[in-house]
């Protein structure tokens, strides 16, 4: 995984800012350390209630679908979250969306290079890729976003939480 766009590679500025903008802090720990709240393990990015937790080997994709769970859960979930975000096939989807949405707010990211991290790392979709399921088969997971308000009409983060 040595190719993938790691917290390191972006910088801890604009990855603060993007967070924040959902009212969510980012957290970044030593190298080495145990990635507080991790589901996966070291180095992927772990959660507890608001704050997301990343090393500066974290993967971009991991950061960014562990702030898609919190963003799109709900606030019940959101307020007794550690670790394991839980939620259905449908949510976990929309997580997917959003990740792939977000990468275009990080210049140094984008939703290309993301789908092709989100591919080596293994997302699996029944399509074979990311970037074919993201234009041909996500209709469910967009509706999903819309429907909670979590992005506009034309695919565009609205910069809230699920309430």
């Amino acid at each position: 995984m040595s190719g993938v766009v790691t917290v390191a590679r972006v910088g801890q500025g604009s990855l603060v800012a993007l967070l924040a903008r959902y009212g969510l802090e980012l957290v970044v720990q030593a190298p080495g350390e145990p990635i507080s709240g991790s589901f996966w393990g070291d180095p992927e990015a772990g959660v507890i209630g608001t704050t997301v937790y990343v090393r500066p080997d974290t993967p971009i994709h991991s950061l960014l679908h562990e702030a898609g769970h919190v963003i799109c859960m709900d606030g019940e979930r959101r307020a007794r979250l550690e670790r394991d975000a839980g939620g259905d096939a449908l949510e976990e989807s929309a997580v997917c969306y959003l990740q792939v949405l977000l990468a275009d707010a990080l210049a140094a990211v984008g939703r290309g290079r993301l789908m092709a991290d989100m591919d080596a790392w293994g997302y699996s979709f029944r399509l074979g890729s990311t970037r074919a399921w993201f234009e041909q088969d996500a209709d469910d997971a967009r509706e999903f976003l819309v429907e909670h308000g979590l992005i506009d009409e034309s695919a565009r983060p609205t910069w809230r939480l699920r309430p």
